[in-house]
């Protein structure tokens, strides 16, 4: 765990295509003093109005993450939140030219290399994190998230399917940057063929291909090389989860346990968190300092 927060080292920009909207968009990554925490920024409309990416400010989990506010939306961030949380990235602005980031890959690996490529650059502010210090739970129809005292970030998924490719599937991860590089960042994104079929019909997923997302079809996987890992399935459920679980605004230390989980359900999780004030705490490495109850 770092004691102090962390931002980019220099300005990075990428571009690609929205899945949804299909339109080329391009980001800036700019680096953002102590405290200022991850904010959108969009320059294609008057008066460059920006988002900051909190739970609070979450306006859509239908079909990925949208955040708005300040007469603007940005859609599909949590590949990228993932990245930033991953690589224990504190503070950034993201400028955007269009409402939905890159889909990439379908991956969180080009935000990860990215910001890589910026370098990493620590500073004065301490940075401050959520304890567990006990369990909080969300269980409804089949789906569930808790929450339980650890002395890391710990994540463990579980997803089922009904599908002789994926089935059940688990993987637990104590995060680093390290094995989040290695382990979590290059899963990518998946579906079934007629669901993208009728999303695209719907005038939805125009960008979607099988150059960013995983595509099944029947017992196959119609991408050229297969799946990147055996269990790719969940490992990029638990990327979505490290993205939707960065919007709680200061990293966790707890073990996150979750089952057939998705975006709503996370954002959902969230807002028990809050209400459950008394199961976690706040603190800082660098003076030692325990703040019960966030206060």
């Amino acid at each position: 765990m770092n004691k102090h927060q962390q931002t980019l080292a220099r300005v990075v920009s990428s571009s690609g295509i929205g899945v949804h909207s299909g339109k080329t968009v391009t980001l800036t990554i700019n680096p953002a003093p102590p405290n200022h925490g991850i904010r959108f920024v969009r320059t294609d409309l008057p008066g460059r109005p920006g988002v900051t990416a909190h739970f609070n400010n979450v306006v859509d989990t239908s079909l990925a993450t949208v955040i708005g506010a300040e007469g603007c939306i940005v859609s599909t961030i949590e590949h990228l939140m993932a990245g930033f949380s991953g690589m224990s990235i504190d503070n950034a602005i993201v400028e955007v030219d269009a409402y939905e980031l890159p889909i990439m890959d379908g991956s969180a690996q080009p935000f990860t290399e990215l910001i890589q490529s910026a370098g990493i650059q620590h500073q004065d502010g301490n940075k401050c994190y959520f304890k567990v210090t006990a369990p909080i739970t969300l269980a409804e129809n089949g789906k569930s998230v808790t929450i339980y005292p650890a002395d890391v970030f710990r994540i463990t998924c579980t997803i089922v399917y009904d599908h002789p490719l994926i089935g059940t599937q688990t993987c637990d991860f104590v995060v680093t940057p390290e094995v989040f590089r290695k382990e979590i960042s290059s899963a990518r994104t998946f579906g079934f063929l007629h669901e993208v079929e009728m999303m695209k019909r719907f005038g939805l997923g125009r960008g979607g291909s099988l150059d960013n997302a995983v595509v099944i079809d029947g017992d196959h996987v119609l991408n050229d090389g297969g799946l990147r890992f055996v269990d790719e399935f969940v490992r990029h459920k638990a990327l979505d989860c490290i993205g939707d679980f960065s919007l709680i605004g200061m990293p966790i230390i707890g073990h996150v346990v979750t089952e057939r989980s998705g975006h709503a359900f996370n954002h959902a999780f969230l807002e028990k968190f809050f209400s459950q004030k008394e199961s976690w705490e706040t603190f800082t490495l660098a003076c030692d300092a325990v703040s019960a109850n966030g206060s």
